[in-house]
């Protein structure tokens, strides 16, 4: 079988590469049993039957209709980690530039730059954008997932105190967290101990705007904040009032907006996180990964709308996966309708996420479209693919 893709944004060739001849790049996004995408929108766009699933190269998909894909059985994936690093050294980036006025030395060179006596002046006025050394400072992060924890233990190596927060820390980040790190359980210790904040959690209704003006308002005097998760996860407005009166020193933003841009104590980047050679490729690999497995094989690996489900390579006659509600009773009707079509099961797997699940069945012989059809008519069922 041949399988389309499509992409609505540039990703790296180096990832396309992974996908064998068994699969045909499309243009037209009708065609398409799986897309790849980073940036683009696809809150207005009519999916097709044809579709699948969707990968996107990057952490975010805000940019995807999680439950309009949910409710069509279309698989969204995204690609957690593959730019953690990118941001990691974004976020020391911004620390650098906002603790030692780099920027503010940049720029006043380029305005002297057509003086011969430069050197000579320079010595006299670079106190105007002398800083403070990391080392030794205290820095609080907020959101111990991928990104946090590599920030968490470079920081350590640099000779920073440490304090992480995150009430809901996985265990794969517990166990790559170095142990010189305070885990706090109240994140007002981080506002009220720190030198440096940096936050690390995904844009939810309960996360936006999480640093507000109560939360500002709790933090040390000159302190440092750094966001290169997400803008809505601050309330810029009260950082600006809050530079103004001398509680925030800096504000370092990866997010470009009419609130931040060109801000007194606001250092902003066009959106640079994860704009490195490097995590394109990291992303665009596992993009590809991710969708094949699943287009493949069923299995489901990082998904954002759907549980993770894997039964390996079907080595049996057949494999389906149904998609459907998180219903009490659904199991039972789909083994009553395989048994009334004297069809055996060779395995199976079934997996829950909120108000979605997904069941992977494999059968001794192929399934044919008329077991799909009964399957497909029980209340409650999404979509029934056929995967071999």
């Amino acid at each position: 079988m041949t399988y389309k893709f499509a992409c609505l944004n540039n990703i790296s060739p180096i990832g396309l590469k992974r996908f064998t001849n068994r699969y045909e790049q499309v243009s037209e996004i009708e065609e398409a049993n799986g897309i790849l995408v980073r940036s683009a929108s696809m809150h207005d766009m009519e999916f097709s039957d044809s579709l699948y699933a969707i990968a996107r190269a990057g952490a975010g998909v805000n940019n995807i209709p999680l439950k309009k894909c949910a409710e069509k059985g279309i698989v969204v994936f995204n690609t957690p980690g593959a730019n953690a690093n990118g941001v990691k050294e974004l976020v020391f980036a911004g620390m650098l530039l906002a603790a030692r006025d780099i920027v503010g030395g940049v720029n006043w060179v380029r305005s002297n730059s057509g003086n011969a006596d430069i050197a000579k002046i320079a010595e006299k006025e670079k106190k105007k954008f002398s800083g403070t050394e990391l080392q030794g400072k205290k820095l609080g992060i907020i959101g111990l997932g991928a990104i946090g924890v590599r920030v968490a233990n470079a920081a350590v190596n640099l000779g920073m105190d440490v304090y992480g927060y995150d009430p809901y820390v996985s265990v794969d980040s517990a166990w790559h967290l170095s142990r010189k790190i305070t885990h706090v359980l109240d994140v007002n210790d981080i506002y009220k101990e720190c030198d440096f904040i940096t936050i690390h959690v995904p844009l939810l209704d309960s996360t936006k705007k999480m640093i507000g003006k109560e939360a500002v308002s709790k933090m040390k005097k000159g302190v440092i904040l750094i966001n290169m998760a997400r803008d809505l996860l601050v309330d810029e407005e009260a950082v600006v009032d809050a530079i103004e009166s001398g509680r925030v020193r800096r504000y370092v933003s990866d997010f470009p907006n009419a609130t931040v841009s060109g801000k007194k104590g606001c250092i902003t980047t066009p959106h640079l996180g994860a704009s490195t050679q490097e995590s394109e490729i990291n992303c665009a690999r596992m993009a590809v990964d991710e969708l094949r497995d699943y287009l493949e094989n069923g299995n489901i690996k990082n998904s954002v709308n759907y549980p993770n489900c894997d039964m390996g390579v079907c080595t049996a006659g057949g494999r389906i996966g149904i998609f459907h509600k998180n219903q009490p009773s659904m199991i039972t009707q789909f083994t009553q309708i395989l048994g009334d079509s004297d069809v055996n099961i060779a395995g199976m797997a079934n997996k829950s996420l909120k108000e979605v699940a997904y069941t992977l069945i494999d059968f001794d012989s192929p399934a044919d479209k008329d077991l799909v059809r009964k399957l497909e008519n029980v209340k409650d069922v999404y979509r029934v693919r056929i995967i071999k």
